[in-house]
């Protein structure tokens, strides 16, 4: 009996054990999730759930971003834009010319498919590419570079970053107006960035591996009109409930790989920091001291935030308590760069970079901060100077 017993209780701290285990590893890899719930249910408490609760939520962002990253799955799910990548990538023969390649095919990703999602498409393929050509070297620039391309690469589009979304929809902001304020920082952006590869990299023989691969024709097709759909909606042409409606149910056929591949975890974020913000705005001291802070300027005090609380969630915050949302939305894309947690697209990069290189973490970070705080301060003057 006493066998049994034991063996028992070894079973239950087992379980704990694994239970425990499981839950650290969760909010290791979903932190931002996990801060922004603590932080809604936190305010719950000074702001009891009521029924202005419902306006708190931005339903058309949360369905434009459920489309656009289930159709983007699904692309990646039959390597259209490996495939794609892989072949402009092999057109260049010198390593210079290939990293350019490897953070213009970045830029250009994440104004079509967000920031976070061209990292994990095209951070491997810089990997690939470093590692069978013998120019590891240059892994930690690279990658950097990528990560500096991505967060503002997207700035340019409604779509490219997920607090540009938000913005868009809850100030319909006109597109040709939205274009017109990203247009500069993007253009600068472009240039620092292929200034960086110019003078950071050197001009070498490069040779990569030819792989043959085909992408299935009627999916490509399918997922490109989907692809459309998603963005048309985005631009308003179209009720986004079409695509709430449309886009699951065609992928349950095609691809319901590509629905449970989702980031919903960043889906709920928003829902989060939506119930976060929200209750915020209604503390009349919060209000009070936002107003006062952002008065003073709203570009600086929203890219000095993304610092601290990271871009989406500053975007969300902060639009309680202006309504500058040119400074608010130039604010929050030059913000992505600096530290570490200014855009949530860093964090993959870094997590990226250690699972290969696990002991120059330290080194990593050095140089990501140091080109990351650069691209901060010049587009940061730069915007101060031409707003």
């Amino acid at each position: 009996m006493h066998v049994a017993t034991r063996k028992q209780g070894n079973f239950h701290h087992k379980s704990y054990a694994e239970i425990i285990r499981q839950a650290g590893a969760f909010i290791k890899k979903n932190a931002v999730l996990c801060i922004a719930v603590c932080a809604a249910l936190i305010t719950c408490f000074f702001v009891p759930p009521d029924a202005e609760y419902l306006a708190y939520f931005d339903f058309k962002t949360l369905t434009c971003l459920f489309c656009v990253l289930a159709v983007v799955c699904a692309f990646r799910n039959i390597d259209f834009f490996y495939i794609l990548a892989k072949k402009i990538v092999r057109v260049f023969k010198n390593t210079r010319a290939s990293i350019l390649a490897l953070v213009y095919i970045t830029f250009l990703g994440s104004m079509l498919i967000a920031n976070d999602m061209a990292l994990l498409t095209f951070l491997p393929l810089g990997y690939f590419v470093l590692s069978t050509s013998n120019k590891k070297n240059y892994m930690a620039f690279t990658f950097i570079m990528q990560n500096i391309a991505a967060n503002l690469g997207g700035m340019l589009t409604p779509f490219g970053n997920p607090q540009n979304l938000y913005i868009y929809t809850k100030f319909n902001i006109p597109t040709g107006e939205f274009v017109a304020t990203m247009l500069p920082p993007f253009l600068l952006s472009v240039a620092l960035i292929t200034l960086c590869c110019l003078v950071f990299v050197k001009k070498e023989n490069i040779e990569i591996e030819d792989e043959k691969f085909l992408l299935p024709k009627t999916k490509t097709a399918i997922y490109t009109a989907l692809f459309v759909l998603s963005i048309v909606i985005v631009f308003r042409v179209i009720p986004f409930l079409v695509g709430l409606i449309v886009v699951p149910l065609v992928l349950l056929f095609t691809d319901r790989k590509a629905l449970k591949d989702v980031d919903y975890g960043l889906l709920f974020t928003f829902v989060a920091f939506f119930v976060f913000s929200g209750n915020m705005a209604r503390l009349p001291f919060v209000a009070r001291l936002f107003e006062s802070l952002l008065a003073s300027n709203v570009l600086l005090v929203s890219a000095l935030s993304c610092q601290v609380i990271s871009n989406v969630p500053s975007a969300i915050l902060l639009s309680q308590f202006t309504a500058d949302y040119t400074s608010l939305l130039v604010g929050v894309n030059i913000g992505g760069v600096g530290t570490l947690i200014s855009s949530l697209a860093s964090l993959i990069t870094f997590r990226e970079y250690t699972t290969h290189n696990p002991n120059k973490a330290g080194n990593y970070l050095a140089v990501f901060s140091a080109f990351n705080f650069a691209f901060l301060i010049i587009l940061t003057v730069f915007e101060l100077i031409i707003l």
